[in-house]
């Protein structure tokens, strides 16, 4: 029997329980609740139980980014004139940072792009039953991994993503996935961090030049 089958078979026996004013309160509970595009509605969301009473969970950048690996070491600097890190090609070419390009150019060269950084995110020692393992045994109960940053590379099989995600480039595997398995087997949360925003889609550039603000 389908689950549907079983769902009306349930709510039909709660009928002849407890009548039809019963039965219609039953589905109202059972429906899951819709919220509307808007701010107000989206901020009636309820906290989930398990993450208010979590004490640890880890959040985890990976992806394109890992590759360079680099940061601002002067901290004030790095908050002052921006930092890198998973905002490397932002500080390299949106917003221009000297420390930034000059760790560019000496390390890769002057006329090295950001995007030949996707062959060399090769996740060569990518064990996510490993990493799942370490992170129960710190006693975190959830885990976030960024699904895609700003810079809009997928770290799974996006078809709208085509060449710039992992499973067509760089390590050929489908990270979230894998992780979001690995993950659930040992009992824990998953969570992702998606960002919609990416600093070089054509359509944002599009609209910054036309002079489109966004609240």
């Amino acid at each position: 029997m389908s689950l549907a089958s079983l769902t009306a078979l349930a709510l039909t026996v709660l009928a002849l329980r407890l009548g039809a004013s019963g039965a219609a309160a039953a589905a109202a509970a059972a429906a899951p609740h819709r919220y509307e595009p808007n701010w107000d509605s989206l901020m009636t969301r309820p906290l989930p139980s398990w993450y208010d009473e979590a004490k640890v969970g880890i959040f985890i950048h990976w992806g394109v980014y890992s590759v360079p690996s680099f940061n601002i070491h002067n901290m004030s600097k790095a908050i002052k004139d921006g930092y890198a890190a998973e905002w490397y090609w932002w500080y390299l070419h949106g917003l221009p940072t000297e420390e930034v390009i000059a760790f560019h150019n000496e390390t890769y060269g002057r006329d090295f792009t950001y995007e030949e950084f996707g062959p060399m995110f090769k996740a060569e020692m990518w064990e996510p039953e490993q990493w799942a393992e370490l992170f129960q045994a710190s006693g975190a109960e959830y885990v976030v991994l960024t699904a895609k940053h700003h810079e809009g590379w997928c770290n799974w099989c996006s078809a709208e993503a085509f060449g710039w995600n992992s499973c067509d480039n760089g390590p050929h595997r489908d990270l979230v996935g894998e992780m979001t398995d690995a993950v659930r087997a040992k009992g824990l949360h998953m969570g992702l961090y998606h960002s919609i925003f990416e600093w070089y889609h054509p359509l944002y550039l599009e609209d910054k030049a036309n002079g489109m603000r966004y609240s």
